[in-house]
C-alpha cells in the first residue's frame, strides 16, 4: 500500500462537490482549490490522487492546473499570497512603484516566498478594480488604492500576528 498524500477530509470534500457538478471533469478545479487551501500547493502525487478520486488520467487534472497560474506545484506558497495587480490602469497610478516597493521591502521577487514562508508575491495582470487602483489582493482580501503606508500597514500587521485581521481602510 502506498502512502496517500491528501488526507481523508480532503477526499471527502472533493467527493461532496460531486452531486453539485454535472461530470466528474467539472470537480477538477474545485478540487485544486480544495488541495491548494491546505497543502499551499498542489505537487504531482496530490495531482495523481485527485484523478484517482475523479476517476479521471493525471494529465486531465494537470491540464486545468497549468491553465491557471493560481497553482504551483514545486513548493508551498506563503500563508499570505500577495497579488499586486500590474494592468494598464494599475500602472498608470503607480502600480509598478508599488510593484518594486514591495520587492525592496520583502526582499524578494515576483514568484518567490519570504525566508519565513509569511508571503509570496506574486503579480496579477489585471485584479479587475480598475476604479480602485492601485490594488493589490492578499489571499481574498482586496487592497484598494494602494499606497507605501496601506503597504507597511499590511507589513506590519503580518509581522505582529495580525495578518488580513487588520483590515484595510478603503
Amino acid at each position: 500500500m502506498t502512502d496517500r498524500l491528501l488526507s481523508d477530509e480532503i477526499l471527502t470534500e472533493i467527493r461532496s462537490y460531486f452531486p453539485h457538478y454535472p461530470t466528474r471533469q467539472a470537480v477538477v478545479l474545485p478540487a485544486l482549490h480544495a488541495v491548494n487551501e491546505r497543502l499551499g500547493y498542489v505537487p504531482l502525487k496530490a495531482v495523481e490522487e485527485i484523478a484517482a478520486v475523479l476517476d479521471l488520467s493525471p494529465a486531465q487534472v494537470q491540464d486545468t492546473l497549468t491553465f491557471y497560474e493560481f497553482f504551483h506545484q514545486q513548493r508551498p506558497m506563503g500563508k499570505y499570497r500577495v497579488w499586486v495587480c500590474r494592468s494598464i490602469s494599475c500602472a498608470a497610478r503607480e502600480g509598478e512603484e508599488l510593484l518594486a516597493y514591495l520587492i525592496e521591502k520583502l526582499g524578494i521577487r515576483p514568484g518567490e516566498t519570504t525566508a519565513d514562508g509569511l508571503i509570496t508575491l506574486e503579480h496579477a495582470e489585471c485584479l479587475g478594480v480598475c476604479d480602485f487602483a492601485p490594488a493589490m489582493l492578499v489571499n481574498d482580501t482586496l487592497h484598494k488604492n494602494l499606497t507605501r503606508e496601506k503597504i507597511d500597514a499590511f507589513l506590519q500587521s503580518v509581522h505582529s500576528g495580525n495578518g488580513q485581521d487588520a483590515r484595510p481602510k478603503t
